[in-house]
């Protein structure tokens, strides 16, 4: 398909259009249905703090791990086949968390629901550039922006089900959403077949990871990326029983609030690119990004349930920090395989460490029997990204840090 030539959206690209669509609006259910009724699900299931720690920590682990496995699907089975795989992934995680007589198959569930959750993240923008080269900016804001959709809905609409029809049914809908998702690929692979058209996945250049730990430029973006995955996976896991314990929300109204987070990152993700490009550089950004998590937590630290919106607002608006990053990872290399290497290095080394917000919140509140020790880590974490805003004010790049050119 040729990329001079801007096409319709709909020319001879129904089906990807609407199968893009669809597996963005999947990607993070398994995340955000539920930590909204964990109450619900200790009722049937013993589970202890640590135990919800460890459900809110699989995410981002898997989440690290797929930006090694998901090439590997896609060298074996295409890009349009590794999608197939990722859906059938979720559909199938979706139907054992529902399922689940103890937490062993319940975390096992949630495992193969977010492997495939992961694989999806990897896989969608290669298919937004194959089916749409000559509208990928436009297809990558509108993905964005369903993925927000997909972290708000079910965050608002789990509690609600959960009372009316069970916290079952409430975790086996999403199956549903999953297996419709599969529809427009099944016919986009067996288009392939009928012509015989390769789906062709080029293997990465090489990485060389371990020189970009020299790099201040690369740590700096590295930093701000683990500080809005700590905070963001800590949020899914345990905002609604902070807000229940802190703030006297009900189960659905703390579902509702962890929705808020996720749609204030709607209108966000599509304006900081922009901001990034006309500012010269992303300290100011960054900068907001930090205030807003800080007065969101101290607010749920000193007067929780007289502005609670207001708080998870601010806490929501911090997911700035997030497309912030992925802007830089662009805007601070000069060449491709540098792209790629700061790609794989930020996100694999940021979603690690995000696996570590939902469990060290966990088990701070397991020590002190309160929130208060919780908030004041993920302050701390916060404020650790007052340094690369710093140190990005520099217009430097990574190729310029790692392969300075002599001075004649």
């Amino acid at each position: 398909m040729s990329a001079h030539r801007p096409l319709t959206l709909w020319a001879g690209r129904t089906a990807a259009l609407v199968g893009i669509v669809l597996v963005a609006l999947t990607l993070r259910q398994a995340v955000a249905a539920i930590s909204p009724i964990l109450g619900a699900v200790r009722a049937d299931i013993p589970l202890s703090s640590l135990g919800a720690g460890l459900l809110g920590t699989v995410p981002p682990i898997l989440l690290a791990a797929s930006g090694f496995v998901a090439p590997r699907v896609a060298r074996g089975l295409g890009l349009d086949g590794g999608i197939v795989l990722a859906l059938l992934l979720m559909t199938l995680g979706h139907l054992v968390r529902a399922l689940a007589p103890d937490f062993p198959v319940l975390l096992g569930g949630t495992v193969v629901a977010l492997a495939g959750t992961g694989i999806g993240n990897v896989l969608l923008p290669p298919i937004v550039r194959r089916y749409f080269p000559d509208r990928v900016a436009l297809l990558t804001a509108l993905y964005g922006c369903i993925v927000g959709v997909s972290t708000a809905v079910p965050a608002a609409v789990a509690a609600p089900v959960a009372e009316r029809l069970g916290w079952r049914f409430s975790l086996g809908m999403w199956a549903l959403t999953s297996a419709v998702a599969l529809a427009p690929w099944l016919v986009l692979l067996a288009r392939e077949r009928r012509r015989q058209v390769p789906d062709v996945v080029e293997s990465p250049p090489p990485a060389r990871l371990a020189r970009l730990w020299r790099s201040r430029v690369a740590l700096s973006i590295t930093a701000v990326f683990s500080t809005s995955t700590i905070c963001t996976y800590a949020a899914f896991a345990w905002l609604p029983e902070i807000l229940g314990d802190v703030a006297g929300s009900t189960p659905a109204e703390a579902g509702v609030l962890l929705a808020v987070t996720g749609l204030v990152s709607v209108p966000i993700a599509l304006v900081a690119p922009l901001l990034v490009a006309r500012l010269r550089h992303a300290g100011p950004l960054i900068a907001a990004g930090i205030a807003s998590f800080v007065l969101g937590y101290l607010g749920l630290l000193l007067a929780p349930a007289t502005l609670t919106l207001l708080w998870v607002l601010l806490i929501g608006c911090g997911s700035i920090l997030f497309p912030v990053s992925l802007v830089l990872i662009n805007e601070r290399t000069r060449t491709p395989g540098g792209t790629v290497a700061l790609s794989g290095f930020a996100q694999g080394v940021a979603y690690a460490l995000g696996a570590l917000g939902p469990f060290a919140v966990g088990l701070l509140h397991d020590m002190s029997g309160g929130w208060t020790l919780p908030l004041l880590f993920l302050l701390a974490v916060t404020l650790v990204a007052t340094v690369p805003a710093v140190t990005l004010a520099r217009p430097a790049t990574v190729e310029d840090e790692l392969d300075p050119r002599p001075v004649r």
